[in-house]
């Protein structure tokens, strides 16, 4: 990867590729999981502090029979065992729940046929077609490598056979490790039964060593995000031009242009419209509102028939109750914006209570911020807030309350009643600008 991160901690959809592992890991509802990592992987652990998983140390990188070794102490005597790989993030919990129930008759590999097999361990077969042994790459012979089925790193097979294989492993090949893959001749020896499943798609056995690898499973992810999408009536403008990031949940009739990003969790209700180069970040957008071009929407809750953007930022603790206006360069957080109002020009509004049809004009601030503490603004009802006013918070302007233009407000404002704050204007007879000489 060219990188001092961790492989592992390489994001695929805005998600470490582990945590895709883990996740489908824990959809099967395992007794435990058990993730080993090698020396120096103490960033590993500290990124899933918080995952219900246990830590094996691998000390020294002495393959993946030799990792193997290291988790079984801590497994069960009668533990079914899934063998997963920390960089293959798109592996489904079908594919997994299939290669599990073909283990219960002995030892069940994950296979699959490579256009182009390159370091892949081969999968050769015997006269009946059978498994017979997996050979890697480095040890196989013109032969063997001319064989297309290859190994996808993972299988199932009980602690059983396990704990009575992994300790006949050997190191003695090309990489001086020991293979996991070498349990496949011992299986065979003893007698067991080796099986072979096939994934439902090529994508679900891709690993990542590369930043290509990555940007073309990304790609992957996203185009299977959008027909997932599409298919519960969501249009997407160009399915090649969307990317999520975490959870999207979208009803029907949703309309996302292009280049629009979608992160963490969020909801668009039936009808939302999303217009072109969108940020959209742990929201959720009611029915029938439209984000306009442009905009980051960022911890919002924006009510049905809202109207945001263009080129508009809403910021965490962000609710637009239904038919709010907020337009071009206008910035809120923490706010609550009641029906109706509209904020449509380069204003600021934050830590404020803005009631129901409330108009606030052109280069509005709401001052929350002392230098130390943050206060609030509270706006009535109908008040008309003109353009260039600063509200000077902790302030509250009553309902149907007028703010003139230009002024800025210290105390409250009562109900009902015109409030200006504005300098005698003055004009200077006979003055002249300065010239250059």
């Amino acid at each position: 990867m060219a990188s001092a991160l961790p492989k592992v901690l390489h994001t695929l959809a805005g998600r470490p590729l582990l945590g895709h592992v883990l996740q489908v890991a824990a959809r099967l509802e395992p007794h435990a999981i058990h993730v080993v990592y090698g020396h120096g992987g103490d960033a590993v652990r500290k990124a899933f502090d918080q995952a219900p998983v246990h830590w094996v140390l691998q000390d020294e990188p002495r393959g993946t029979g030799d990792a193997v070794r290291c988790a079984l102490p801590h497994v069960g005597a009668d533990a079914q065992v899934l063998v997963l790989l920390g960089d293959v993030p798109l592996i489904t919990q079908a594919t997994l729940a299939a290669l599990s129930d073909r283990a219960r008759a002995g030892l069940a590999l994950l296979t699959f046929h490579a256009e182009t097999p390159n370091h892949y361990g081969r999968i050769v077969r015997n006269d009946l077609g059978g498994v017979e042994r997996i050979v890697e790459w480095r040890d196989a012979t013109t032969a063997e490598r001319a064989l297309t089925e290859v190994n996808a790193g993972i299988l199932a097979t009980s602690a059983e056979h396990l704990r009575r294989w992994v300790p006949r492993l050997s190191a003695a090949n090309a990489q001086a490790e020991f293979y996991l893959t070498d349990i496949v001749a011992l299986a065979r020896a003893d007698g067991v039964a080796v099986d072979a499943v096939t994934p439902e798609a090529l994508c679900e056995v891709q690993g990542v060593n590369s930043r290509n690898d990555l940007a073309a499973l990304e790609r992957v992810f996203q185009e299977r995000e959008a027909k997932t999408l599409m298919a519960a009536g969501v249009q997407l403008m160009d399915p090649h031009r969307f990317d999520v990031r975490g959870a999207l949940t979208a009803g029907r009739d949703v309309l996302i242009d292009v280049n629009c990003v979608f992160e963490g969790e969020v909801t668009l209700a039936d009808g939302a419209i999303v217009g072109p180069n969108c940020l959209i970040r742990n929201s959720r957008v009611g029915p029938g509102a439209r984000i306009e071009a442009q905009s980051v929407v960022d911890g919002a809750e924006i009510g049905a028939n809202a109207v945001v953007g263009p080129f508009a930022r809403l910021r965490p603790g962000t609710c637009l109750e239904a038919h709010v206006r907020v337009g071009n360069f206008v910035e809120i957080k923490g706010s609550t914006v009641g029906q109706h109002s509209k904020i449509n020009h380069l204003s600021y509004v934050g830590d404020t209570t803005v009631g129901a049809h409330v108009n606030i004009g052109a280069g509005v601030i709401t001052c929350n911020y002392d230098g130390a503490y943050k206060h609030r603004t509270i706006i009535g009802d109908n008040a008309f807030i003109g353009s260039d006013v600063q509200l000077v918070a902790p302030v509250e302007i009553g309902a149907g309350a007028t703010i003139g233009a230009g002024s800025t407000v210290i105390r409250d404002a009562p109900a009902g009643e015109l409030t200006l704050s504005r300098a005698t204007q003055t004009t200077v007879s006979g003055w002249r600008r300065p010239e250059k000489k």
